[in-house]
């Protein structure tokens, strides 16, 4: 696997990989500088080589994982959204909205916090 297509090719429900290509759509879309990449077997997104978001999926929603400090910074918004979390990532079941206000703000503040970052992790 080595793109995002190749990772939905493997999405066997047509609403699951119609509903992550949006995702991935609308990521690329608002931020066309980010690079979209399979580490791990993970779809990612990362700025000048620096880990931004992750996003994969599990049998009864998509996990999206900024890193533990966009998680700690943006808890009580993902509280709010309705969203389960751990200390890594919080989850979208299937049957729920995606909060692209939400996802947006994570973006821009992993962008921002990282703009000198020189490595991949935190």
């Amino acid at each position: 696997m080595e793109t995002l297509e190749d990772y939905l090719a493997g999405i066997d429900t047509p609403s699951h990989h119609e509903r992550l290509e949006e995702i991935f759509n609308w990521i690329s879309e608002k931020f066309p500088n980010l690079k979209s990449e399979i580490k791990w077997n993970t779809p990612m997104f990362t700025d000048h080589g620096t880990f931004i978001l992750g996003i994969s999926t599990a049998k009864q929603h998509i996990s999206v994982a900024p890193e533990e400090v966009t998680m700690i910074r943006f808890a009580e918004d993902i509280a709010q959204a309705g969203y389960s979390a751990t200390n890594g990532m919080f989850r979208i079941k299937w049957k729920d909205q995606v909060n692209y206000e939400l996802l947006e703000k994570m973006i821009a503040f992993n962008i921002e916090d990282k703009a000198d970052y020189t490595n991949f992790w935190r």
